[in-house]
């Protein structure tokens, strides 16, 4: 998974690891992305990490902010 690579160069305390890794599954879900090979996955996996770098913490809210940013980009 893209994001656990990317969360390693990053300190984030383990609760909130554990988090965005499962908001980054749910965004993959809700956009309907299967194939973890697709380099949109990648840069999800960097705008969930860019959010919480941020000091979004809410995990609706983070993945409701990844989503919105997919969706503009996709319009």
């Amino acid at each position: 998974m893209p994001i656990k690579r990317l969360l390693e160069r990053h300190v984030f305390p383990p609760e909130l690891v554990v988090t965005l890794g499962e908001v980054f599954e749910d965004v993959l879900r809700t956009l309907d992305l299967n194939n973890r090979e697709d380099p949109l996955t990648e840069l999800i996996a960097k705008k969930v990490i860019e959010l919480a770098q941020s000091g979004e913490r809410n995990p609706i809210r983070l993945k409701a902010l990844t989503v919105e940013a997919f969706e503009r980009k996709a319009n």
